[in-house]
This record gives structure tokens, C-alpha cells and sequence, in this order.
């Protein structure tokens, strides 16, 4: 596929993040204005709430957006997304007759502020990047045992929580916790000292479901996808985790991006999940391409200081599905509800560059990573803005997600100070 043209200009620039083959939704509100649902075409966001009271796109009989979420339209189905897009795009297109129409509509992305997306019901995030296993497995268990027994069979997850999930450009607090470190007698109380970032997409469940699916019917449940930082207490998670996983060291906060691309625009990137190892079982077999040809990385910028690229990675990398992950989540008969997030888990590649987590970066704080300052950062220090980014790269044209943004502030002088 090449670029749509359309009639707002800043959409035809090759690199522009938002071409008309993009057209991912979001939530903004400008001054003091309430909310609305929108799209962003190029450097404009469509007013999708102001189109719909003016009949400029009418999908149903009732609004479907008239609250600041998406999740009205993800609860109508694939038939009313296809027409949705369908309805933008004609809209829209260099040409279209309804231009006088529209133009008012459009507000610059500059003016306005950006919100969640979409109603967040429940979070799940998985452990399904073999590298990033494999790396963090080395680290604890040593090259013969990195990967558990069960993980080549089943996209390993633990349930989350959506109460701390926040769009991108909310400043994250360190968290406090209980530590231990080895040579400790007992825990203490005290702030995190090896706080973290998890590059990952997130995948939005957008059609609800009872008992068991397979994986072609996860995949067309799936409405779209987000740039995701499962922010990492790692010291906390190391005290608490057995034996259960993860609990508070991954409570604090999970940063989403901002617009939510669709799986129309990301089509054509659509690539194969890799070899395996063994093979899986029937109900997660792939049924296609499952994974998407898009290139992320993260930057960490320092307080008064100019940001560098730490990771350079793609999410082809990932060794389960968004939809293999879905269906796995399904097999114990448990319901998905419209809304619910799944995070892929941390998404690395096969070199040092390429690792989505300071935690490999630094191989667990003993090979400090050097910023082009001449800083070095084992783990993320107070003030430092990390951004991750994500692009596929079509014929003439980009499809983006926007940045990923969040600023840790220090940690609370007494968390429990009134």
C-alpha cells in the first residue's frame, strides 16, 4: 500500500506519523473544553464528537460519542469499526466534496491536550518476549535454566491492575516498597532504588467474549494498539515475587500512548511470528501473520539535559502474539471484556542495543550503560523523562503512535505522612 493523499497537508509528508492510512483515535480536550473523542489526520485532530452532533458521520441511531472514550464504538463490532474508517477516509481525502464541511472540525494537535483513550476494564500483562526471558532468566538462574519449564508451551502472564494505567505525559512518582538485598537480616521500608521501564505494545480488547476462543477469533477481537511502559520496581519485585510473580513492583503506574492505532492501518505490516522450538499445541497455533513490522525505541533525556536513544528494537521480536495471548487467556473459560489491555511484555531483541529494559541494558546494574553526556544510568534516576516511540514504515508513508512519555519525580519524603 502507498499514501493516501488527503486534503490536509501536514497527512502527505512521508515521515508524518499521521497519514490518512493511519487515522488512529484518541481523547483531547482543549482551554477548559470537556473531553471528546478524535482522530488525528497529520497535525489536526478531528472533532469526532462535534461530527457526530452535526450528522458529519452518523454510524448508528444513538451517539456513540458523546463520552470520553472509545469503548461505545469497540462494543458495536468489526462491522461499525469498518464503517467508521471507511466514513473518515472519505471524508477526509484529497478531493472529498465534504471538505467545507469538515475543515471546521479540525483542531490543532498543538492546542490540545491529550487523555486515556478508552475505558480501561481490566489489565493483563504477559511475559512473552523470548530475549527479554532469556536475558532476565541468565541473570538469576544462569544460560542452562533462563527459561522455565512451561515457557516455550504457554504465553506466561499475571493479572495487573488498570486503576494505574495513565496516558502518556503523566509524571510518574517512585515508588516506596519493602527491600531486601542479600547480605539484609530483615526487609526495610524504604524508595526504590532500581526503578525501570518495560518497553511493550499494549493490544485492546474490543468485542467481548464467554469461554474459550481461538486464536483467529482473538485476532478479530483485538481493536488496536498502544505504545505500553510497565514502569519496574525491580528491587521490590525481587523481595516479593515468590512465589506468586509480580504485585506492587509493578503497581505504581503503566503508561500508555496516546492515540490507539487500529488494526486496518496495521495490516499491511502484519509478519510471522518466529520458528519455534517446539511446537505448540493446537489451540495457539498461529492461523497467519500474527505480529507487525514496527520499529520502537526509547529515549532517556535527563534533568536540563538533551535526550539519546538507549534501545533500538521492533516488535517482530515478540515470540507470542497479541492474539495468542488473548486465546490463552480464554482457555479457563474466562470472560474478555470490552476495554481490557493486554500488555505484550517486554519486547527485546537479540542484541545489547536492542534490550527493552535498563535491567538488561545494565545487565542488572553491573555494566552501567553510558549516555552520549558522559552520564551513566544502571537504573532510571530521579527526573529522567523517558519517551518510547514506535513507527511502521510504509510505501511513502509512516503510521505512528505517538510518544510514550512519562518524568520520574522522587520518591515522597513519608509515603504515609498526612
Amino acid at each position: 500500500m502507498t499514501l493516501m493523499k488527503s486534503w490536509v497537508d501536514s497527512a502527505n509528508d512521508a515521515n508524518h506519523p499521521f497519514p490518512l492510512n493511519n487515522l488512529p483515535y484518541g481523547v483531547f480536550s482543549t482551554e477548559d473544553g470537556d473531553p471528546r473523542c478524535g482522530v488525528a489526520i497529520g497535525d489536526m485532530i478531528l472533532d469526532v464528537t462535534a461530527a457526530e452532533a452535526e450528522g458529519v458521520i452518523t454510524l448508528t441511531d444513538y451517539p456513540l460519542f458523546d463520552v470520553p472514550f472509545w469503548n461505545e464504538l469497540m462494543e458495536e463490532g468489526p462491522a461499525v469499526w469498518a464503517a467508521l474508517r471507511e466514513r473518515l477516509i472519505a471524508l477526509l481525502s484529497d478531493g472529498s466534496a465534504e471538505r467545507a464541511k469538515v475543515e471546521p472540525l479540525l483542531v490543532p494537535m498543538a492546542d490540545a491536550e491529550m487523555h486515556l483513550p478508552f475505558a480501561v476494564s481490566e489489565y493483563t500483562d504477559f511475559y512473552a518476549g523470548k530475549n527479554h526471558a532469556f536475558n532476565v532468566g541468565t541473570m538469576f538462574r544462569g544460560p542452562e535454566n533462563a527459561l522455565p519449564p512451561n515457557w516455550l508451551h504457554i504465553p506466561i502472564g499475571y493479572n495487573g491492575r488498570a486503576s494505574s494505567v495513565v496516558v502518556s505525559g503523566t509524571d510518574v512518582r517512585r515508588p516506596w516498597g519493602q527491600l531486601k538485598g542479600p547480605n539484609d537480616a530483615a526487609p526495610r521500608f524504604a524508595p526504590c532504588a532500581r526503578f525501570d521501564i518495560e518497553l511493550e505494545m499494549g493490544a485492546i480488547v474490543g468485542t467481548s467474549s464467554e469461554g474459550p476462543i481461538t486464536v483467529a477469533e482473538a485476532d478479530a477481537n483485538i481493536f488496536g494498539y498502544v505504545l505500553l511502559n510497565d514502569w519496574s520496581a525491580r528491587d521490590i519485585q525481587a523481595w516479593e515475587y515468590q512465589p506468586l510473580g509480580p504485585f506492587q513492583a509493578k503497581a505504581t503506574a503503566t503508561t500508555i500512548s496516546p492515540w490507539i492505532v487500529t488494526k486496518a492501518a496495521l495490516d499491511p505490516f502484519r509478519c510471522d511470528t518466529p520458528a519455534r522450538e517446539v511446537e505448540l499445541l493446537d489451540h495457539l497455533k498461529d492461523c497467519g501473520p500474527m505480529l507487525y513490522d514496527i520499529d520502537l525505541e526509547v529515549t532517556l533525556q535527563p534533568e536540563g539535559g538533551d535526550a539519546s536513544t538507549i534501545v533500538r528494537t521492533n516488535y517482530k521480536e515478540m515470540y507470542y502474539s497479541a492474539a495468542q495471548q488473548l486465546a490463552h487467556h480464554t482457555t479457563s473459560g474466562c470472560p474478555m471484556n470490552v476495554g481490557d489491555l493486554l500488555g505484550s511484555g517486554t519486547i527485546s531483541g537479540p542484541t545489547k542495543e536492542s534490550r527493552g529494559s535498563l535491567l538488561e541494558l545494565s545487565w542488572g546494574g553491573k555494566e552501567p550503560l553510558e549516555l552520549p553526556t558522559g552520564e551513566t544510568r544502571s537504573f532510571i534516576e530521579d527526573n529522567d523523562t523517558l519517551t518510547l516511540k514506535g513507527a511502521a514504515k510504509g510505501d511513502g508513508y509512516t503510521i505512528g503512535f505517538g510518544d510514550c512519555v512519562g518524568k520520574v519525580l522522587p520518591a515522597l519524603d513519608d509515603p504515609y505522612k498526612r
